[in-house]
């Protein structure tokens, strides 16, 4: 069932009725085509479908790498034609040329069509491989074109729901991880409560999809003309992330050192008894700040990060006060300057 709900999105659907239209109206036009390419009709409708993107520019790209590609493998058939004639082993020389050349840089999808165009050209060419390159590559430029005009024309798509949203959901579980590693400091110890030390994976494969998401909204508004009716400040999206990013690795840090005081035994550190409650407060509210960021507004924000700077700020001044013990380092000292970096990328955004 999962799959089939990622097969019928909303997105998917509007894909597949644009890449419908494309194609027929692309098979509708392909008997106008000039001379020898009305023969090929059938390649039109592939053209368009080959360049059917979710995204404007994505179309753009694929077409034009698609069509270079192409006349690169066309290239490489008459080349082995005029060279000698199709065998076995010139064949499988040229296919493998074609596979080299794929690798060339910039040429994305393109790479493929080298030896599937150079094949269909000796394959099916026949004895006329002139006319065949000609109105294969007129068609597929054809479907490409109206490819790229139905995805242009017709609600073209903005990823830019995907990505904020994604941004506040990694928010809110960066502020649950705090919240959890905060509870778990004032229980009993070994915890028992202890899913937030397995999550550390989790966070760093959220804050990747979040990476990837935003970048999809950068490029859904790229050629896109729907852009200036729906205005959004993607360069800020890019911001946030990469202080999330950061605020993720802060936290996995904490994580670790956390995990390690309560469960292991043969390291060197530890987390004082006396900075545990101060600690734990001050892992609270700064959790608590994170998770703000989805629902309250900068006022409400604003009074959450002074209450984790003053948080942190007791916690600082308990640890100072504390008599060193000696043979261990005091962990909590390596939490509280993750917290302090935490709150330097966590700051509400100024009016």
């Amino acid at each position: 069932m999962a799959g089939l709900a990622v097969a019928f999105t909303v997105q998917r659907l509007q894909l597949a009725a644009k890449a419908a239209i494309a194609a027929g109206l692309a098979f509708l036009i392909a008997p106008y085509m000039p001379g020898s390419a009305a023969n090929y009709p059938y390649y039109a409708p592939l053209g368009a479908l080959v360049v059917m993107y979710h995204n404007v520019a994505g179309s753009m790209k694929q077409g034009a790498q698609t069509l270079i590609g192409l006349a690169m493998g066309i290239g490489l058939a008459f080349l082995l034609i005029n060279v000698t004639d199709p065998s076995p082993l010139s064949v499988a020389f040229f296919m493998g040329v074609g596979v080299l050349l794929g690798g060339l840089p910039r040429l994305g999808s393109g790479s493929d069509w080298i030896p599937t165009a150079a094949l269909l050209v000796l394959l099916v060419g026949g004895s006329d491989p002139e006319d065949y390159s000609f109105g294969y590559l007129i068609q597929m430029g054809a479907g490409v074109a109206v490819g790229i005009a139905v995805n242009f024309l017709i609600f073209p798509p903005l990823h830019f729901a995907a990505a904020a949203e994604s941004l506040d959901e990694l928010r809110g579980a960066l502020g649950r991880q705090l919240t959890d590693m905060g509870a778990a400091l004032k229980e009993k110890w070994p915890p028992e409560h202890e899913d937030w030390s397995r999550r550390s994976d989790e966070l760093a494969e959220a804050a990747r999809t979040v990476r990837h998401l935003v970048k999809e909204a950068d490029l859904s508004r790229r050629a896109n003309p729907r852009r200036k009716l729906h205005p959004r400040d993607v360069d800020l999206d890019y911001r946030n992330l990469r202080e999330l990013e950061r605020v993720t690795f802060h936290i996995q840090d904490m994580t670790e050192v956390l995990a390690d005081v309560i469960w292991k035994e043969d390291i060197p550190y530890e987390v004082p008894f006396e900075d545990s409650a101060p600690l734990a407060d001050a892992m609270t509210a700064t959790g608590r700040l994170l998770g703000s960021f989805q629902h309250e507004d900068v006022e409400e924000q604003r009074k959450l990060l002074g209450a984790a700077e003053s948080a942190v700020e007791d916690c600082v001044a308990a640890a100072a006060a504390r008599t060193p013990t000696e043979g261990t380092v005091p962990a909590s000292e390596s939490i509280l300057l993750s917290l302090h970096r935490i709150l330097r990328s966590a700051r509400p955004e100024p009016d």
